[in-house]
């Protein structure tokens, strides 16, 4: 008896935008993909809501801004009913990037920008990275209230060597305050906020990758400073690393961190895009095993892809200790995942529970200078 080889079924999409040309250009965009089929689109968030109803599909695009009732109503509406994962389509402003970081918030999967002119030739380039985030978000679980993107071969695939260097860790300075180094890309925004909102205001200093474009990483870090008890900003070039402070690497570029004897400083750096990611977990993840070593504690959050699980690994090498996100609170468990099996990591938790790790394993790590510094033996 014959088998066919079965198929997996295609990630049905439905299009939820106000404009024509973007709901054409997003079909042929989509279209081209054989994993996915775009069931039907919708010019408002009434006809969407018809169509779920018919089509059931297993993934919506969603623009910010139509008629009648806006993207962001409608979403709290969705994920408050009928749970399911939706991309955002959203404005490459400031004020696109409050609405688009709330989208997330209320449980979106994912965003892609709209270009600000040419709307036709824009969303074209960001074809392969819109096919990916929907395949994504087809996996992705949604909150209530896949494979990697696919990239020609013909792009180069930058390493952290590209803007950092390999050389050995830092030796482990007695006077170096802890550092906290946190990584994050789908599902990010809002499980670093879960982290900071639980840090108190004399928690170690904090440095932050977040895949993020440009515009709206300043409007990110404003949020995270509302929320959380600690100090949080967008990094900035030869700023000082203080206990208490979270520092956001800027959209577009890459955040390392420098030594300059027993003080630590961010550098902002426009090197190539590594695992092509500007700011990339990796580059951010080298310099802090390389500055602070011993001193540091490596997070890994959903996200994906793989950027910074080899970082993560070069932290656990240095005797940083690692944490990397649970499966079960992932929104996407590719860049934990990555690092959960290069043996990259000491714990993995969920999310709720990160910010209670890394207090708990700050605690250890003086108490366990005091031993040292006093020669007793506590056994």
């Amino acid at each position: 008896m014959n088998r066919m080889k079965m198929q997996p079924d295609p990630i049905r999409v439905l299009i939820v935008d106000d404009s024509a040309l973007v709901r054409k250009v997003l079909t042929e965009i989509l279209d081209k993909d054989p994993r996915i089929e775009v069931a039907g689109t919708a010019t408002d968030p009434y006809a969407a809501r018809e169509k779920i109803k018919q089509l059931n599909p297993d993934v919506i695009t969603l623009d910010v801004e139509m008629p009648r009732m806006d993207g962001i109503t409608f979403l709290r509406n969705l994920m408050r009913l009928r749970p399911m994962p939706v991309v955002m389509v959203s404005s490459l402003t400031e004020q696109g990037a409050d609405v688009t970081l709330n989208a997330l918030e209320i449980g979106a999967v994912d965003f892609v920008t709209k270009p600000r002119l040419d709307v036709q030739a824009g969303l074209e380039e960001y074809a392969e990275i819109l096919i990916g985030k929907v395949r994504t978000a087809a996996k992705a679980r949604p909150r209530p209230c896949g494979p990697e993107r696919i990239m020609p071969e013909t792009i180069r695939r930058y390493s952290a060597d590209a803007v950092i260097p390999r050389r050995n860790a830092a030796e482990r300075f007695r006077t170096t305050h802890s550092l906290i180094a946190i990584g994050a890309s789908t599902g990010g925004t809002e499980a670093i906020k879960e982290v900071l909102m639980r840090l108190p205001a004399d928690a170690p200093a904090v440095v932050i990758t977040q895949h993020i474009p440009a515009e709206f990483s300043l409007p990110f870090a404003r949020r995270m400073n509302g929320v959380s008890a600690l100090a949080v900003c967008q990094a900035e070039d030869g700023q000082q690393i203080v206990p208490g402070h979270a520092y956001v690497a800027p959209g577009g570029k890459h955040l390392l961190v420098e030594r300059s004897g027993a003080r630590l400083h961010c550098r902002i750096d426009d090197g190539p895009p590594v695992n092509r990611h500007r700011p990339s977990v990796d580059v951010l993840f080298r310099s802090v095993a390389q500055t602070a070593g011993m001193n540091a504690i490596g997070v890994l959050l959903t996200g994906m892809g793989d950027d910074g699980a080899r970082g993560l690994l070069e932290l656990k090498q240095a005797g940083a200790r690692t944490l990397a996100q649970d499966e079960a609170t992932s929104v996407v468990w590719g860049m934990p995942g990555e690092a959960v099996e290069l043996g990259a990591v000491d714990e993995v938790v969920p999310l709720g529970l990160v910010a209670e790790r890394i207090l708990g394993l700050d605690k250890e790590r003086n108490a366990s200078e005091r031993v040292e510094c006093t020669g007793t033996d506590h056994e």
